[in-house]
């Protein structure tokens, strides 16, 4: 099984966002992680709720490295255990 998170991680007060995009892009993918970017978020799907969280909290801290003062991170959760993913 897996679980999707929908995750937005904003640098406050940046007038251009495509080096903290880009950024996050070449963490996610050193990382491994299965990812999708999305006009207004990015989706990971792993394995587990607190495997996605640790993510999105190196994504979050990733932000402060690269110069951000302020961050405003939001996250939605789809974590399904009825039924097996369709691998199809």
């Amino acid at each position: 099984m897996s679980v999707i998170i929908e995750f937005i991680v904003v640098p406050l007060g940046e007038i251009s966002l495509s080096k903290y995009i880009a950024g996050v892009v070449k963490f996610l993918e050193k990382k491994g992680v299965k990812y999708q970017l999305t006009p207004m978020a990015t989706i990971i799907e792993v394995q587990t709720v607190k495997e996605g969280l640790k993510i999105i909290a190196e994504a979050h801290e990733l932000m402060f490295k690269m110069g951000a003062k302020r961050v405003s991170t939001s996250i939605r959760i789809n974590d399904r255990r009825d039924k097996e993913k369709n691998r199809g």
